[in-house]
């Protein structure tokens, strides 16, 4: 059962850490590129919505395992037009035929899911063959001296954050799963402290 700080408080902080001007900045350049039936994995506050295309775009659906962030999200601001519906569920076991989707979003996810591998799994199979896979997460730093600090943060962050993970790899990951990379940039955010900004971002297909 969800702690009343899970409840009540987290989600709200999450809002307001994840739609601050480095994140924001990040989904203006990933959100837009989605098109035709978009699923969209951890929706979270649905803070991706208002940056979504109608024109290119004919339906989002967001899942997450949050009562409290999909109500967030219903109420989330997005364009005229853009079809969206909000469902319960975890992105490790997707309640979704094998190739529904044209386009699989993830933002700020990776880091907090149980299992990145089993998500990556799931992303495959319901991707439509060309399908694609958008992603913006943030994780482990291949810099030493800011992984050091990662790894001794790690512990306390994901007791304030609902599990955010700092080292976890991204690229690699996705790699691993079974996916070529179309596009990839890998840096730090601005304004962020380095420990937690840095990012990776892309485009990917299964291999």
């Amino acid at each position: 059962m969800a702690s009343l700080y899970e409840r009540y408080i987290l989600p709200k902080l999450l809002c307001c850490a994840c739609g601050a001007p480095a994140f924001r900045e990040q989904r203006t350049r990933i959100v837009p590129q989605a098109h035709g039936q978009v699923l969209e994995l951890g929706i979270g506050g649905g803070l991706n919505l208002a940056f979504y295309d109608p024109a290119r775009v004919s339906r989002v659906t967001g899942v997450d395992p949050s009562a409290e962030l999909r109500a967030i999200a219903e109420a989330a601001p997005r364009p005229d037009g853009l079809q969206v519906e909000i469902a319960a569920g975890e992105a490790e076991t997707l309640p979704f035929a094998d190739a529904s989707f044209d386009t699989v979003l993830c933002t700020f996810t990776l880091c907090s899911v149980r299992s990145p591998a089993a998500v990556l799994a799931e992303t495959r199979r319901v991707l439509r063959p060309g399908g694609r896979f958008l992603f913006c997460e943030h994780g482990l730093s291949p810099d030493p001296g800011t992984a050091r600090w990662q790894r001794g943060l790690e512990p306390l962050w994901k007791r304030l954050a609902g599990g955010c993970h700092l080292t976890r790899p991204v690229t690699a990951a996705i790699e691993a799963a079974g996916f070529r990379l179309d596009e990839a940039r890998r840096f730090y955010m601005d304004k962020t402290p380095r420990p937690l900004g840095w990012c990776e971002q892309g485009v990917a297909r299964p291999a």
